[in-house]
């Protein structure tokens, strides 16, 4: 999975409609293999974004969880933390 997609589900607040097309993006740059595609596909990559984003929306919206919701800032802090492990220089 692209490193820079991240769980939408269960968040309090939920996840905002930037959040979900940020990762509709990130999805669809990774299958096509286009950051910014070409002219000639432009309109295909703008659809496949907007149906990502669609179909996430619908799945976060019909996904249930007993569990308590996630604090953004708490996960946002751990992220920092892995990623601070991960590329440290010794």
């Amino acid at each position: 999975m692209c490193r820079n997609i991240h769980t939408l589900f269960n968040f309090e607040p939920a996840a905002t409609d930037d959040e979900v097309r940020d990762a509709a993006l990130q999805y669809v740059r990774k299958i096509s293999g286009f950051t910014k595609p070409s002219q000639a596909n432009e309109q295909a990559f703008a659809r496949a974004v907007d149906d990502v984003a669609s179909a996430t929306e619908r799945l976060l919206d019909q996904l249930v969880t007993s569990a308590a919701p996630k604090d953004r800032e708490v996960e946002a802090e751990r992220r920092r933390e892995r990623a601070a492990k991960r590329f440290a220089t010794v």
